[in-house]
């Protein structure tokens, strides 16, 4: 049985959440086990605690249950794909219990540079259309038009080698512009660098919140 380990650090300004995560995963057959420990109040003197474990059993391009053990909640999600006049489909069904709350996520690949993709909550008007098209296999440009708000968001990536990604981000509902890179290069090669910085534009370009992510993976 195979398994694997991940750490990462969280860093940010503004009051936003610092802390330490760890996952551990193993493979037994076709089935992923996965363990999450977060503890993102560290900074305050609080200990690590039992229920800040979440807990996943997966079998991937199948189905997947969470247990959420600080929230006391199961999250069920089915997954499935299928061809419609040759192109395909690929739909997610999740249902949280105590929530009592069903999401259905759907994506038409319409070659391999465009997609689109809607999400939508079962007996709620929240309903979210994306299209995504990606020139020259680098560079990504996806616009979302969100039902509820009757908003438009958008998001441009370009990819930098094979190791590094830079994103920007604009929802005008909120007006926030968000810029994010995820590098691999400006750490050894089990590791990973992510820096985000989010500006509000409602009263004018001001300090931007920061975050800083490292994760380091290690087989165990």
């Amino acid at each position: 049985m195979m398994m694997n380990a991940a750490v990462s650090f969280i860093g940010g300004t503004n009051g936003d959440k610092k802390g330490l995560a760890a996952t551990v995963t193993a493979n037994p057959g076709e089935l992923k086990l996965r363990a999450a420990l977060s503890d993102t109040n560290f900074t305050d003197g609080s200990a690590v605690k039992p229920d800040n474990i979440l807990l996943s059993i997966e079998k991937p391009g199948s189905f997947t249950v969470d247990f959420d053990i600080p929230k006391k909640d199961v999250q069920f999600q089915f997954l499935n794909t299928f061809k419609v006049e040759g192109k395909q489909v690929n739909w997610v069904y999740t249902h949280s219990r105590n929530e009592n709350r069903t999401v259905l996520d759907g994506t038409l690949l319409l070659d391999s540079a465009n997609k689109i993709s809607a999400s939508h909550e079962l007996g709620s008007v929240n309903c979210k259309l994306k299209y995504s098209y990606v020139h020259r296999g680098f560079i990504t440009f996806e616009p979302c038009y969100d039902l509820a708000n009757n908003s438009w968001d958008l998001a441009v990536s370009r990819r930098i080698g094979v190791a590094d990604l830079i994103k920007a981000t604009y929802e005008t509902s909120s007006r926030v512009l968000g810029v994010e890179l995820s590098s691999s290069s400006l750490v050894n090669e089990t590791g990973r660098l992510k820096v985000s910085a989010a500006f509000s534009l409602t009263e004018g370009l001001q300090s931007p919140k920061l975050s800083v992510e490292s994760m380091w993976n290690f087989p165990v």
